[in-house]
This record gives structure tokens, sequence and C-alpha cells, in this order.
């Protein structure tokens, strides 16, 4: 009897390695509202990655500029914590290069638009899940300022900040996205889930009602300016509604929400008067240390001795402000190399919107769904490039405010943001058609 020998695989295509390497990288932000999963699946990416990635991508190169900014930004982070005034408790601020790594991670396996729709349209239907948990909350007697929804995150400031991003980005695909969406874009692979319009509307709606229950004024105004921003894009006489609208808000918002929102510019509001001490602290700070800060880690050990006479806390774990934040750990070039990090990602997207600009036909729908809305410029990715802008624009508003960009999960939702840009090619939407298949 002849025993015939065992079929051996044959190595894997490119398609299939191009899937892996996206579902692995994909994994590790569907999975944020559990930290320890999300490390675990961010974990096998890396290790993943050299076994998967494709050597004829030129991604990289393009995305230089965004490369030598992480790693300034890295490098300076090690300085700090070598001249910390307590390397030892410095030390453990290290661990922001496993965060970090995912930004490399994203560019080497977003292969182009298809990629990048798929993942926002995740993100989006998982935001829309997390809003709908934190709405649920009201019903078991969450929602005031001691007990604000968080969703299944375990902090509100983690899940407002998140859902800044991800609404954000919804916001710029109903505004901008063409009409008949995925069957453009998914090389006839038919209408994504989120193509419906009432799916669409739906996660809006779950997502902006759980950011006004949040009670989180900074997501707020983040959400305000990036949405501003998005209409200003679209359709300028639009926001001569604005007033209106904030009249109405006025009038019909539940009390504890206007006075949430009214407090802000409030000094009376103890929160708000706090932060005003931070930042007073957060400059003795840089004055003392300009070039490389107190030490990470160590603006909580030394705020009691930098607070002002009449700040309401003693301690606090940070300074409630991204850039005073950074400035003050480590230095005034470490907060530079920030924002040029940030910079350089908004001007990719600018520059890739600007080439695909092109003007809209008026007859066409303005609105991804169907509804119409006065025509404005328009390209086959506008929704990917000023999605990118706002959802920066939005987070960066609301880092004056709240460090978002200190908090891991939030954290890892901008790295997306700041790869993006680069994992598109800049050129008409017929130059671009390679990316879609």
């Amino acid at each position: 009897m002849e025993i015939s020998a065992p079929r051996r695989l044959g190595p894997w295509s490119a398609e299939s390695r191009e899937r892996l390497r996206f579902g692995l990288y994909a994994s590790h932000l569907l999975t944020l509202f559990g930290i320890a999963v999300s490390n675990v699946a961010l974990g096998l990416a890396i290790l993943a990655y050299p076994a998967l990635r494709n050597p004829a991508d030129e991604v990289f190169r393009r995305a230089r500029p965004l490369l030598l900014a992480t790693l300034a930004y890295s490098a300076l982070l090690v300085v700090s914590v070598l001249f910390s005034q307590e390397p030892a408790t410095s030390f453990a601020s290290l661990s922001e290069f496993f965060t970090l790594a995912a930004l490399p991670l994203a560019l080497g396996s977003l292969a182009g638009e298809r990629r990048v729709r798929w993942l926002f349209d995740a993100l989006i239907f998982a935001a829309m899940l997390a809003a709908l948990a934190g709405l649920g909350q009201f019903w078991i007697g969450f929602g005031s300022l001691d007990r604000r929804i968080r969703g299944p995150f375990p902090h509100v400031m983690t899940f407002s900040g998140v859902l800044l991003l991800i609404d954000l980005l919804l916001v710029a695909r109903l505004l901008f996205r063409p009409a008949g969406g995925a069957d453009e874009v998914g090389a006839g692979r038919g209408r994504g889930f989120l193509d419906r319009p009432w799916v669409a509307w739906t996660a809006l709606a779950a997502i902006n009602l759980a950011l006004v229950g949040s009670l989180t004024r900074n997501a707020w105004l983040g959400s305000a300016v990036g949405g501003a921003w998005l209409i200003w894009m679209r359709r300028r006489s639009l926001l001569a509604l604005a007033l209106p609208a904030a009249l109405a808000f006025v009038v019909i918002a539940p009390v504890p929400i206007l006075a949430r929102a009214l407090s802000a510019a409030d000094l009376s509001d103890e929160s708000s008067y706090d932060r005003l001490c931070m930042l007073e602290a957060g400059v003795r700070m840089v004055a003392e240390h300009p070039l490389l800060g107190v030490g990470p880690n160590m603006v909580e050990r030394l705020y009691p001795i930098y607070r002002h006479s009449t700040a309401a806390r003693l301690n606090v774990p940070h300074l409630h402000n991204t850039y005073m934040q950074i400035a003050a750990e480590r230095g005034l070039p470490s907060l530079v190399s920030y924002l040029v990090l940030v910079a350089v990602a908004i001007a990719r997207a600018w520059r890739g919107y600007r080439s695909d600009f092109r003007p809209a036909d008026p007859a066409a729908p303005g609105l991804a769904g169907g509804s119409r809305l006065a025509a404005g410029p328009r390209g086959r990715r506008a929704d990917l490039w000023l999605g990118v802008i706002a959802g920066l624009l939005g987070f960066s508003v609301a880092g004056l405010f709240e460090q978002n960009w200190g908090d891991v999960e939030v954290q890892r939702v901008a790295l997306v943001l700041l790869a993006v840009p680069f994992c598109l090619r800049i050129g008409t939407a017929e130059q671009a058609d390679s990316e879609t298949g």
C-alpha cells in the first residue's frame, strides 16, 4: 500500500499576509475597553509584523517626517528620564515606547484607502456600542457629576476622549463621503454596514448623546471646534445657525448639563479655578527646568512645592493640560517635538485633501446616504483627509484642558490619526485607484 507524502503548505500570499497584519493591528484598537487585552493584541501584532511585513511598501519613505518627529520625541523622553530629579521614579514612563510602537505598526498595516475605511468603520461601530453602554448606565443611576457615565472604560475621561476622536471621523464621513460609498472604493465588494443611513445616523446620535451625558467639558469643546471646522469646510453659511443653536441649547438643555457647560467660564467653580492654579504651577516648573523638565512622573510628586497657595487641591496626578504637562515633565524641546508630530500629520492630510480637490456636482446629493446639502469642494477621499484633520484639531483643543495624550487608550486612537495621512498616496482619485483593490 502506497502512502502519499503529506501535503506541504505553500507560502502565504501577499494578500493573506496583508489581511493578517491588518487584523492583528486592528484588534488592539477594538479591544481598548480592556487595556490588558489591548496590550496583548498589540504585543502579538508587533511580534508578528516582521514575518508579515511587505518589503516593497513605500509608506515608510513618505512617512519620514512623521517618523523623525517620533524619533525626536522618543529620544527626548529618554534624556528627560536620565536627567530626572528621580530617575528611578521616571523610569516607568519608558513604557510609553510600547504604545508609540503602534505608530510605525499602523504605517505598515494600513495598506491604502480600503483598509483605512474598514478600520474607521470598525472604530465607529465599536464607539457606537460603547456609547450605548454609557447611555445604558443612566438606567442604573449614573449621570451625576459624582457618578459620570464611562461606558466600558475605567474612567470618564478615557470614555469621552475616545468618543471625541471617533465622533469627528463620523461627522466627516457623513458630510464628505461621496454618494455610493463603499461601492466606489470597495472594488465591487458591496455596501458597508455604515453605508446604511439609519446606522450612520444612529451611531452619530448615540455617540453625541453619550458625549453630552459624560459631562466632560474638554471633549465638548474639542467636538464643537472640530465639528465647526468641518461645517466650515462643507458649507460656511451653516455656521450662521450657531447662535440660534446655542440659544436653543440654553432653553432645552437639562439643568445639570447647562450648569456644567456654564461652569467652564466661572472662576468661582472649584474645578475651573484649580486648573488655572495647575497652569501656574506648571509655568513655575518650566521656568526652573526649561530644557529637560522636572522628569517624567515627577509632576505629581513635586506639585505641592509649586502649587499656588489658593489651589483647591494639595496633590494632583497631572496638570490637566497636555502641553503644560509635557513641558513641565520633559522640557520645552519635548513639547516642540510633540507639536511637530501633530503638525506634520495635519499638513500631510491637508496636502492630500487639496490634491484630491475638485468641485462637486451641484446636482449630486451632498451627504452620504442621500440627503441633500449644498455642494462643496469634493474628493473621493475628502472624508478621510478632513476627518483626520478635524480629529487632531479637536484632540488638540481638548488637550488644553486635559492631559489626553497621557491617556493610553486615547493616545492609541490618536496615533491612528497621525499615521493615516501617510498610509494614503497623495494624488487625484484616479491616481490612487490602486489603493482600493
